[in-house]
């Protein structure tokens, strides 16, 4: 796995070998990034379900200001840290080991990292199956959409796959979508602000302490 584009690029990470994370390819994710990374300079980015931080390192490669990273998994946040300590960025970045279902989003005593305007939701599809009202996760959205985490008009980019159903709650309203092989991607922009939000074509091609890992 390797960064793209920017301040870093070509500079491998390292992966979870396991089943725990997904990562992205190096095509999509390039493919999705060269439709975005105007859009990223200078934006406070959340890496949800980040894995070992391919998609946040990347946003900060091409030019975001910040990224809190947010993963449950131990192994891979571990291997998250050192890739952001190889990359000497943990003055803006936060590695959080938290648990996405209940967590509040809002880690504390980093003011200069939240609220955030650029979100990647990248949950295991199997979960993209429980994003509906009453669920955790949808509850999780509903938290994530908050004015005190996420900033009048942002962007939430969630990948999934074309056959999973789900229902995402009223703080986000849909933008638009394009599959990527056997991948979705759909763009969502937080309510608060919904006017701002720029239009692009975009063709296929529970509140805890913050544990610094």
């Amino acid at each position: 796995m390797r960064i793209i584009s920017g301040e870093f690029k070509r500079r491998k990470l390292l992966a979870n070998p396991g089943d725990t994370t997904r990562p992205i390819t190096d095509r999509a994710k390039e493919t999705l990034f060269n439709h975005i990374s105007e859009s990223i300079k200078e934006k406070h980015v959340a890496d949800i379900f980040a894995g070992t931080g391919s998609m946040g390192i990347e946003a900060l490669s091409r030019g975001a200001k910040t990224c809190v990273f947010f993963e449950k998994d131990k192994a891979a946040a571990d291997l998250l840290r050192l890739n952001l300590e190889t990359l000497s960025v943990k003055d803006r970045t936060l590695a959080w080991q938290t648990d996405i279902l209940r967590t509040s989003f809002k880690p504390k005593q980093v003011p200069h990292l939240v609220p955030f305007n650029y979100i990647f939701f990248d949950p295991p599809y199997e979960m993209a199956k429980i994003i509906t009202p009453g669920g955790k996760l949808y509850a999780a959205l509903e938290r994530l959409g908050k004015p005190d985490v996420t900033l009048p008009g942002s962007r939430l980019i969630f990948r999934t796959t074309p056959e999973h159903v789900f229902k995402f709650p009223p703080a986000w309203q849909e933008e638009r979508r394009f599959e990527l092989g056997t991948m979705l991607f759909i763009f969502y922009s937080s309510v608060q602000q919904l006017d701002s939000v720029e239009t692009e074509v975009i063709l296929p091609t529970e509140d805890q302490e913050v544990t610094e890992l």
